[in-house]
């Protein structure tokens, strides 16, 4: 497994007590097990409260599916068994859902996340001598440059101050010859277009706001109420469309059909509050983010329509 080191200046660190201090008196704390590297969620708190009440939600262990095998697969370009031994970081790791399956694959797994998710993270997954995680932030990663095989950041890069920044301080974590994975939000006219005609929108404005509690319960009642609607027309395309307009509510039966009408709820509940509370939301066409990969001087760079909007997947040069 990779040491950590000060997210400030790169020194070592070594463990004293409850504490993570560094040759240059940097002091982290540990706190259940987890090193934290950051003093406040700030912009991430409600992804903290996300996936702490959701810590299940999409967990293919839970759901008895490979909806987020396939997701992880399709982004990799490879089968899971192709990380045996290898060392991976997880950059926005949430509950879990990618992270099970990563350790389960027998990779050599950091994951971190900037909120308090990594405790729901750390109750998922148990202990395993190949997988530790700590709360830290991504644009100040408690790792040395060029450690890592593969760094995995799926979810997360639209929702950073700057997305580009995020994903040049993942990039110095790729050993040379190493693999950078991520996906994006996409931007085109249609959806922008769509956009305008939906009450989603105005919603947001007013819900990104609020506390993360008060606007969970909000989202949770908006679901309670339109999520019976979306299943009773369920197979309707057109009343979907319809619906949609003054729903906020995501629906995913088209792409889920094995999930049971509880699953759906529960991951209607979960990406309401997600979609209508993000503090930051960019989108990227494929061409920008296959543009800022190759301006790295990214090798074999691949990106294209996918799950999250954009995929795409980079590989540093060797030495």
């Amino acid at each position: 497994m990779i040491p950590y080191v000060s997210p400030r200046d790169g020194s070592k660190l070594c463990q004293e007590g409850d504490v993570l201090v560094s040759e240059t008196s940097h002091r982290f704390p540990v706190v259940g097990g987890i090193p934290r590297f950051v003093e406040s969620e700030a912009y991430s708190a409600s992804f903290g409260l996300q996936w702490t009440v959701h810590s299940e939600t999409q967990l293919d262990s839970r759901t008895v599916t490979a909806i987020s095998r396939d997701r992880l697969e399709s982004c990799l370009g490879a089968p899971l068994s192709s990380l045996r031994g290898a060392n991976v970081l997880e950059a926005g790791c949430g509950a879990g859902r990618f992270t099970e399956l990563l350790v389960a694959a027998g990779a050599d797994v950091h994951a971190i996340d900037m909120s308090v998710a990594v405790d729901a993270n750390r109750l998922n997954l148990g202990a395993h001598s190949n997988y530790a995680v700590a709360q830290a932030d991504i644009l100040g990663l408690p790792f040395p440059p060029d450690s890592f095989d593969v760094v995995l950041c799926l979810g997360v890069l639209q929702h950073l101050p700057s997305p580009e920044r995020g994903i040049e301080s993942l990039w110095t974590r790729v050993r040379p010859g190493g693999l950078l994975v991520i996906d994006h939000y996409r931007w085109d006219l249609r959806q922008m277009a769509g956009k305008l005609t939906r009450l989603a929108t105005l919603y947001r404005l007013i819900l990104k706001r609020l506390p993360p509690q008060r606007a969970k319960r909000i989202t949770d009642a908006m679901v309670d109420f339109f999520f019976p609607l979306h299943w009773a027309l369920r197979r309707v395309p057109l009343a979907q469309i319809a619906l949609n307009r003054v729903s906020a509510t995501p629906f995913y039966y088209d792409l889920y059909p094995e999930l049971s009408e509880k699953q759906h709820r529960e991951w209607s509940r979960l990406d309401a509050f997600d979609v209508l509370t993000d503090y930051y939301k960019h989108l990227r066409t494929v061409g920008q983010i296959r543009r800022f990969l190759t301006g790295l001087g990214a090798h074999e760079v691949w990106a294209a329509k996918g799950w999250n909007g954009v995929q795409a997947r980079a590989r540093k040069p060797e030495a």
